[in-house]
């Protein structure tokens, strides 16, 4: 795939590709990501970035490809104005000083902004670039960059001491806490959740003025990294533009871009999206997202139905991960203290316990239907008294239903 958008980009320099709204609706926003260079798989990462944003429904969304690294970028002149917010999934050669100059126009007459990732490894030598992107690593960064800036004591702080800029351990999951829970990108959504495997960009240094940070990391020193809470989420104004800042996201080369299907991160990807492009935020809060102990996995991209979840669940064997029944239960519990909701899950789990699922599927759901079923249960219960593989578990629901 790579040669084949290098010959796109060598016959046009730039090339896009639009993909029609979804749903038969016109998306209020567009959104231009730029991409065609990057030390990480670029080609993967911008098609799921637009698949993120499309996702929504308020984004129509394009894909622009640099030239090739190392040939000319005189070309390469992006017409920002026709987009609300632009994502940066690019860290390559320098562009032209024109294409320069328009996208500090762009940002200080506000337009949004969107670094996902190593963007913020580029243009080191930019200085209205890296006053945008608040922080940044990597490139020969140092204390002449600016400050490091990381969470200590309950507060942000600048650290000037001499050293690297960028650097991060090895990938794994992490815990990652919103420190502003008030701003619209993370009201709402859990204080503490657990990230899925990835990259935790450290030591991080730049400008840090008019920088928010809204999420912080702990970048533990006996994985790599440097033993302190890290901003990985954070917004920046420019002038009346805004900036939405995300360290997360690793898509390595020829990997399945785990980080790219976490939960928190596509949920954060998409509110930061549109923060930055309207300074609000109206979408939802979707189902299933992860907690402070567990990583939620989105195959999709987006959570999964009901229906969905109960397929995938029901081919559960006793030795196998319970990451369907597990996101089953948190489901379940979310919604604990609304009756409406609860008898809608006990009518799906009923019409399980009538389906071809596994046993040990089974007796999980009917775990579940001992604390919140009703007497509308009690008829398929009884029924599953008549198997040996099954009597034990619906004696207990049953038991427990009875006893209420």
């Amino acid at each position: 795939m790579r040669n084949i958008l290098k010959l796109l980009a060598g016959l046009s320099l730039v090339v896009t590709f639009l993909m029609v709204q979804s749903c038969g609706t016109t998306a209020e926003h567009k959104a231009l990501i730029i991409t065609g260079q990057n030390n990480h798989n670029w080609e993967k990462s911008s098609i799921i970035i637009k698949d993120i944003l499309d996702q929504t429904g308020i984004f129509e969304t394009e894909i622009l490809l640099s030239p090739p690294a190392g040939e000319s970028m005189s070309g390469f002149l992006p017409e920002f104005n026709k987009f609300e917010v632009v994502i940066l999934d690019y860290n390559g050669d320098p562009w032209p000083d024109k294409a320069k100059l328009d996208f500090v126009d762009y940002v200080k007459n506000g337009g949004g902004v969107v670094i996902y990732h190593a963007a913020d490894n580029a243009f080191p030598e930019w200085k209205e670039y890296n006053e945008m992107i608040g922080l940044g690593g990597w490139g020969n960064r140092n204390e002449k960059s600016g400050p490091y800036y990381y969470w200590k004591d309950g507060k942000m702080i600048k650290d000037t001491s001499p050293g690297k800029g960028g650097g991060h351990g090895a990938r794994h999951p992490f815990l990652v806490i919103n420190r502003d829970t008030e701003h619209p990108v993370t009201r709402g959504l859990p204080e503490k959740w657990m990230h899925s495997e990835d990259e935790l960009y450290s030591w991080l240094r730049g400008p840090a003025e008019n920088i928010n940070v809204l999420s912080t990391a702990y970048s533990d020193s006996t994985k790599g990294g440097s033993g302190r809470e890290e901003p990985v989420l954070f917004t920046i104004s420019y002038g009346k533009g805004r900036v939405f800042h995300t360290v997360l996201g690793h898509c390595g080369k020829g990997d399945d871009a785990p980080a790219m299907h976490g939960a928190g991160f596509i949920t954060t990807f998409q509110r930061g999206a549109e923060w930055a492009a309207t300074g609000n935020v109206t979408l939802a809060i979707p189902d299933n997202l992860p907690n402070s102990v567990s990583v939620v996995i989105w195959d999709k991209l987006s959570p999964l139905t009901v229906e969905e979840l109960l397929q995938k669940a029901g081919k559960y064997n006793i030795g196998m991960s319970r990451k369907y029944l597990a996101d089953l239960t948190e489901r379940i519990r979310r919604v604990s203290d609304d009756p409406g909701e609860l008898k809608k899950y006990e009518n799906k789990l009923l019409k399980f316990l009538d389906s071809d699922a596994t046993t040990d599927s089974k007796n999980y759901v009917m775990k579940e239907l001992s604390w919140m079923g009703t007497e509308t249960s009690i008829p398929v219960l009884e029924k599953l008294l008549k198997s040996e593989d099954t009597a034990e578990m619906a004696t207990f629901a049953l038991k427990r239903i009875k006893s209420e």
